[in-house]
Order: structure tokens, then sequence, then C-alpha cells
């Protein structure tokens, strides 16, 4: 193997480690066979014994090979692969009627607790450890905006955004399929300002919108706010939203005036809808009258080599609205998002400037400073290459340390998990359990307005796995273990 051909910015055990992964991923190095002696591997790839060894133990921990005295290390079947994904939704019944979304009070106790609770390891979060974005890159890109305008934070913003900023945007939206102005681009605060400008655009107050179930729970907050009915549609680990279950609801329900949807790893499934799904989804919705609002926050982090395109890719008539953000992927402190609005443009405008005026113009200069250079792109290959060993140390240790009958979704790529408890367990019990331990989770029930989901818990995996991560997933299993036997 030639060491140079491997990603030079990661360690070179972590490479090794990814080469070999690889090879027992696609079948060259099978189950049950031996690996390469750590003496082979300093010989094969001039590396030294400590290297090799690290290599060996990488793998290890994250669950691919076993070490058999005196003979050494050997593939193995990950514990993980034994737990089943959770059941698909049935889609042949028409949803639940729309209702008004009741899940402020949920949210705002979970929020409470946590405050006033000691937490020692949060596996509520959806975003990476700050460890993991370009904080150094960033930092020097904002110096170098202010010595080049030094009257940046005295003088007026420009209406929609800093336009260098959007045309960097625009630019970079072509691998995702989309052909975009930079004067189409309207920067927000963050993708739930843009959000809200979209459901403010096309609805009024009683309108019904329909939303994945489950689905992310600021957006159930939001439709609240604004005192929209929520239409949960089913929606598929595996594929996302159910558009034959949306067309029913599109049947059945005469006031549906908008559908969110969250097309590449859904939170919280980790779904990735299929390109022939987008664009019959995207036909269904301007066919209907129904306008499509694209929330698009996570498609940076989907393990591929091709960046998928985003619904507004096959929108021929404005009728898409695409919502984006760099909270995810770059920069958490930012709060930068960005949304095209099509043939509601102009009303977004209008209500971006009644709600907050325009952003702030420093952080969006620096943000096109690191997007528009291949910087930008390093960095979302470590991010990823950062975040898949995390998810299968997360999954292993799951499979290690829950009952039988945990399900869990193995996402492709992403920041989160999703898993459901055996015997329907209470991800509420469940979660008052672990916070008086000092470890926060995400319950399923934040997720829908519906109690359906209180036997599922969204787990993080953005913070670097460690001894005390490791305790607290064991901590947790064990928590499980408990409420199971009670209900046995």
């Amino acid at each position: 193997m030639d060491v140079q051909r491997l990603q030079p910015e990661q360690p070179l055990y972590r490479q090794l480690a990814n080469h070999y992964l690889g090879a027992i991923r696609a079948g060259a190095i099978a189950q049950g066979e031996r690996m390469p002696s750590v003496r082979a591997m300093m010989r094969l790839h001039d590396v030294s014994l400590s290297t090799a060894l690290q290599t060996c133990r990488q793998l290890e921990s994250e669950g691919w090979i076993e070490a058999r005295p005196r003979s050494g290390y050997f593939v193995r079947q990950p514990r993980r692969a034994a737990i089943m994904p959770p059941d698909e939704p049935n889609t042949t019944v028409p949803p639940d009627p729309a209702q008004y979304v009741g899940i402020h009070a949920r949210v705002s106790d979970f929020i409470a607790k946590g405050r006033t609770m000691p937490v020692k390891v949060n596996f509520s979060g959806a975003r990476a450890a700050p460890e993991f974005y370009p904080a150094a890159h960033l930092k020097n890109a904002a110096i170098r905006a202010l010595r080049r305008y030094p009257e940046l934070l005295v003088r007026s913003t420009p209406a929609g955004g800093n336009l260098h900023f959007r045309t960097v945007l625009a630019k970079r939206a072509l691998a995702n399929g989309m052909v975009l102005a930079p004067e189409e681009v309207t920067i927000t605060h963050g993708c739930i300002e843009a959000l809200n400008l979209a459901l403010r655009a096309v609805t009024q107050p009683g309108d019904t919108v329909a939303v994945e179930s489950p689905t992310f729970y600021g957006l159930l907050q939001i439709l609240e706010s604004l005192g929209l009915r929520a239409l949960e549609i089913p929606t598929s680990a595996g594929s996302g939203l159910s558009i034959e279950a949306l067309e029913m609801a599109m049947q059945t329900y005469d006031h549906i005036k908008a559908v969110v949807v969250v097309p590449h790893l859904q939170n919280p499934l980790g779904s990735i809808m299929p390109d022939v799904n987008k664009q019959r989804l995207v036909q269904l919705c301007e066919r209907n009258g129904v306008a499509l609002i694209e929330d698009d926050t996570y498609t940076a982090l989907v393990e591929s080599e091709v960046p998928p395109n985003a619904l507004k890719a096959w929108d021929r008539s404005g009728n898409v609205i695409y919502c984006a953000s760099l909270h995810k992927t770059l920069a958490p402190g930012m709060r930068l998002g960005w949304m095209v609005a099509g043939k509601w443009q102009a009303r977004v405008a209008m209500l971006k400037y009644a709600h907050t005026r325009d952003n702030e113009e420093w952080s969006q200069i620096a943000a096109a400073d690191f997007l528009g250079s291949t910087g930008y792109d390093r960095h979302l290959r470590r991010l990823r290459s950062a975040l898949r060993p995390q998810r299968e140390r997360m999954a292993e240790a799951i499979a290690a340390s829950f009952p039988l009958g945990t399900r869990l979704t193995m996402p492709n790529g992403g920041i989160t998990l999703w898993m459901e408890l055996p015997h329907k367990l209470s991800s509420q019990k469940v979660f008052d359990a672990a916070l008086h331990d000092g470890i926060l989770i995400a319950p399923g029930s934040m997720f829908s307005n519906s109690n359906r989901f209180d036997a599922f818990v969204r787990v993080s995996c953005g913070w670097r796995y460690s001894a005390d991560i490791d305790d607290a997933i064991r901590r947790v299993g064990h928590i499980v273990s408990d409420l199971a036997r009670d209900v046995a």
C-alpha cells in the first residue's frame, strides 16, 4: 500500500486503520480471517512498531478485530451487526388528523431538568465537539476581514447579506444540483430563522403543515409558535418521508399548505431520501399547489463520493424553499444560515426585514473566506472521517451494554443514532434515571406530538469517544436492563 495516497491530515495509525477497515468492509479480509501481523504491517507500510500496534488497537477498540492469545488479531463480526433496525412505519392508513402542536411544555421541561441537574455526559445534542471545527482557520479569516475592512463593525449591513458570501454559497450549491444566482440567496440567523421565514411566507395561523414523523422538535416548536397544525407523515429510517402516505394525506385533508422535509440524514432518523423519491416529492407538491420547504442542514455530513442532489435541484417553478446552515458542519457559534425562497422571495425579504433586519457582515466575510478555499473541503473530509468511527464505537457500546430487543439505526453519515428500547420502555423514565446520574439523553417523546416514539432515544456521537462516554453508555444500558426486568 502506498501510504502517500492516504489522507495526510490524519495520524498515520488512523490512516492505516481506515485502510484495513475498507478491506474488511469490502470482504477482502473475511470474518474470522487472521489480520497481517504487527511485524508484517511494519514491513509492508514502513512504519514503526508503535504505529502498527496503534492501528490494531484502534480497530480492536471499534470492534472490527479481536486479539487471540499467541495467535494475533482476527477479523470479528461487530456486535452491532446483531442489533436489528427499528421496524418500518405503517404507510397504508391515513395519518392522524392534523393538530396544534403541544411540544413546547415537553421541551421546556427537558431543558429545565437538564439545567437544574449537573450533567457530566451529554448525549442529547446534534453537533460535533468544538475541537472538530476549524477554530484557528476561522479566527484568522475573521482577523483578515477586519484588517481588510476596518470600518466593518460601524457600517450598515447590505440587504440580503454580503454579496461575496452569497456568491460562494451559490457556487457551492452547484455540487448539489442547484443553479442559483447570488441575489436569490438570503442570509439568515441559522436554519431555524430560515424555516420560520419560510413558514410565515406560505401559511397563516390555523393552517396545516405536513412534517416527517418523527421530526426535529425545534420544527414542532416553530409550528406551535406560529399557531399552525402539524400533520405527521410516516417516515422510514431507510428512505425518508413516505411519498405514498403524503399523497394519501393530500387526498384526505384539503388544507395542507406546506410540507417540511429533511432529505439527507433526517433528524432524528438519519435517513437519506433516494433521488427518485425526491423527484416524486417535488412533483407531488407542485401538482397539488403545496409549498415544499427543504431543510438541508446535514447534507455535507453524508458519506458519499458524490454530493447528493437537493430537492431544489428538481424545482422548475420556484415551489421549493431551500433552507440550510453552517451550524452543524462548520461553526456552531456563527449561527449562519441561508435560504432560497423561490416564488416567495419578495415576501421572505419583507418578512426578514420586519423580523430581524439583515445579519451582521463580519461572520459572513470570514465564512466566505474559508468556504471559498479548498480548506473547507479538507475540513469536511476530516469531520466525516472523525464522526464515522465515533458512530461505530457508540453502536458497539450500545450492542454490548443494552439488553436484547434493543434496535438501532446505522445512518450513512451524521452525528446521531436513533435507538428503540426493548419492551416499549418509556424513554422518559430512562431520561429521569439517567439524569439522576448526570447523563443527559434526548427522549423520543420530544420528536413527535404523539406518544408513538416514547420508546425511542436519539444518541449523540459528536463528542470524542472516551472512558467517560463508555461508562455513561454502560450506565444507561444498566438502567434500561433494570426497567426491562420490571416489565418482563
